[in-house]
C-alpha cells in the first residue's frame, strides 16, 4: 500500500496502527474526523509530504524514498519527530520498563535481582548517551545548516559512521525475561513486559531507520545540494533462529566469554583455534538470541554457568 496526502488519516492508521506512536510526538492531538492526512498536517504545522514519508519509512523497512521526495522534504519536521521521539523513550518508555522489572524481578534472589537491574540500568545509561549526542551534537549541527552556516570539524557522515544499533541490548533483555527467570516470577507479569519490549523494540528499529534513510541522506543534500542519491544498504531484519540446547563445550566458551576473555585467550585456553571460538559464539549467540557480551554474561549467571562473584 502506497501512502499518500490525499488519503484519509482514518485509513493511515487503518493500514498500521503503530503510526498511532507518531502522531503525539509530531503535535497531532485533534481528532481525524473524515479529513485527510493533508489537511490534518496542515492544521498542526506540518508539511503533508514529509509527514507520509516518515509514515512510508515507519512502516515499510524496504521503504527508500527517492532523491527528488527528499530535497523537497522539511527537515525541521524530521527533527520535531527525532526530538520527541527521544523525550518519549527516556521520559515514558524506559520508566515503565523500569517500574516493569522491578515487580517482576521480585520473587528472584538478590544476587539475580542485582545482575538483571545491572544489565538494564546499564544499556539505560547507553541509550541515555546515545540521545545526548544526537540532541547536543548532531541536532544543532543541522540547525546550524539550515541557516547557512557549516560548522567546522563536524559531518553527518561522522554520525553515521559512529551510529549504533540502539535495540540490541533490549532484544538481549527480551531473551533474558522469556528463557532465564525462575518460575517463581509472575507468568501474567512476564507476558506483560515482554508485550512491551516487544513494541519499544520494534519502535527503535523504526526510529533508526528513519535516521538512516531520511535524516542523514536529507542533510548530506543539504551538505552538497548537487550530491546524487546516496547508496542505501539495507539492514540485515531477520530473525534468529533461537532453537536448540547449547552444548557441552559452547557452555564452556560461554563461561569464558562471560569471564571477560577474548578470542585468542579463549582459543588458547580450550586449546582450539580462534575460527572455531569464532563459530561457537555464533552458535550460542544463535541459540540464545542474546548477542552482547553483557547479556551473555547474564544469561550464563541466570542459568548458574557462572557465580556472580567471580565476574564483579
Amino acid at each position: 500500500m502506497e501512502f499518500s496526502p490525499k488519503m484519509k488519516m482514518a485509513g493511515l492508521i487503518e493500514a498500521n496502527y503503530h503510526l498511532l506512536a507518531l502522531l503525539g510526538r509530531l503535535g497531532i492531538e485533534d481528532s481525524f474526523g473524515e479529513r485527510t492526512v493533508e489537511e490534518i498536517c496542515t492544521r498542526n504545522g506540518l508539511d503533508p509530504g514529509t509527514f507520509v514519508l516518515i509514515c512510508s519509512v515507519y512502516s515499510f523497512d524496504d521503504f527508500r524514498p527517492p532523491v527528488l521526495t527528499l530535497r523537497n522534504g522539511h527537515i525541521t519536521d524530521v527533527l520535531r519527530y527525532l526530538h520527541q521521539s527521544h523525550e518519549y523513550y527516556t521520559s515514558n518508555a524506559l520508566i515503565n520498563l523500569a517500574g516493569a522489572i522491578e515487580e517482576l524481578i521480585s520473587p528472584c534472589p538478590p544476587p539475580q535481582q542485582k545482575v538483571i537491574w545491572k544489565f538494564f540500568s546499564e544499556y539505560k545509561l547507553e541509550l541515555d548517551r546515545h540521545f545526548d549526542y544526537e540532541e547536543n551534537e548532531v541536532i544543532p549541527y543541522i540547525q546550524s545548516l539550515l541557516v547557512g552556516k557549516k560548522p567546522a570539524g563536524f559531518s553527518i557522515s561522522d554520525f553515521e559512521k559512529h551510529h549504533t544499533d540502539i535495540d540490541e541490548k533490549l532484544s538481549d533483555l527480551k531473551n533474558l525475561i522469556m528463557k532465564s527467570l525462575p518460575p517463581e516470577c509472575s507468568a501474567s507479569l512476564r507476558v506483560s513486559l515482554l508485550h512491551d519490549i516487544f513494541e519499544l523494540q520494534e519502535d527503535i528499529i523504526c526510529h533508526t531507520r528513519i535516521e538512516d534513510n531520511v535524516l542523514v541522506p536529507m542533510v548530506k543534500l543539504i551538505e552538497n545540494p548537487h550530491s546524487i542519491a546516496p547508496a542505501y544498504e539495507e539492514k540485515e531484519s531477520g530473525r534468529d533462529d533461537i532453537s536448540g540446547e547449547l552444548s557441552e563445550r559452547e557452555k564452556e566458551i560461554l563461561v569464558s566469554v562471560a569471564q571477560g576473555m577474548i578470542n585468542k585467550e579463549i582459543a588458547d585456553k580450550h586449546n582450539i583455534s580462534v575460527n572455531t571460538v569464532i563459530s561457537h559464539r555464533k552458535n550460542i549467540t544463535r541459540k540464545t538470541g542474546i548477542k552482547t557480551v553483557a547479556g551473555l554474561t547474564v544469561y550464563a549467571i541466570l542459568n548458574g554457568l557462572i557465580d556472580i562473584n567471580s565476574v564483579e
